[in-house]
């Protein structure tokens, strides 16, 4: 079973989709298990001050460190992982959510206004992690991203097991083109390999089209592939 904390702003946001479908199925079968902490609440002052400004100017707030630092350090235990969803952070990637997924617990932070102070990361040991090159008004989104694709990989969670064997970056390239019934809608066929009834021509063809996709898309992961 997998552990996840969510030491966030707005747990009102959790488990949102994550407790429906086939994850909120797996959440009763208790295959994985979520925990939302509020950081307001380990706030020492009456008003529930979570943030201020930065040292050296600037515009932005930063989450205080003894705020942030307080609500791991009563809710953690020793060792565990403390990823930090973060725009400046190792980007995350199929790889990435495989390691994770192996997991007993994983803890994600989630930041606000500028981020946080670099000193809660430095002492706790904190890994920081980016979804992608863009910027989100708070870490929540890209905690739904990053758990959506760690759940999926938990044994049990979906139907089929082998379904994620032949899925985009399980080996270095973009997923090929599918196909279903009806066989003509719109003037447009399914391609005649894929009903032919030939596994190694339908093999053949689709590791083709990946390779083409991937070579248009993600010119980075084309490099990436042709050098293993």
């Amino acid at each position: 079973m997998l552990f996840a904390r969510i030491f966030t702003l707005y747990p009102e946001f959790f488990p949102g989709p994550l407790g429906k479908g086939l994850y909120g199925k797996a959440l009763a079968e208790k295959i994985w298990k979520l925990e939302t902490i509020n950081i307001r609440d380990y706030a020492t002052d009456k008003h529930k001050t979570v943030d201020d400004t930065t040292y050296g100017g600037g515009s932005g707030m930063l989450i205080k460190p003894d705020v942030l630092a307080n609500s791991l350090d009563k809710n953690l235990k020793t060792k565990e992982k403390i990823i930090y969803l973060s725009p400046r952070g190792k980007l995350f990637n199929q790889e990435m959510a495989k390691k994770i997924s192996n997991e007993e617990t994983v803890n994600l932070i989630c930041g606000h206004f500028e981020g946080v102070d670099q000193r809660v990361i430095e002492s706790r040991n904190i890994e920081e992690v980016s979804i992608g090159d863009f910027i989100l008004s708070g870490g929540e989104s890209a905690a739904f991203v990053m758990l959506d694709a760690i759940i999926r990989l938990l044994p049990g969670v979906l139907g089929n097991e082998t379904s994620t064997e032949e899925e985009s970056f399980e080996n270095g390239l973009l997923e090929y083109p599918q196909y279903t019934k009806p066989q003509i809608w719109e003037e447009k066929t399914v391609p005649d390999v894929l009903l032919s009834g030939d596994h190694a021509k339908i093999k053949d063809w689709r590791l083709s089209q990946s390779e083409a996709i991937t070579r248009d898309r993600r010119p980075d992961l084309w490099q990436k592939y042709k050098k293993n």
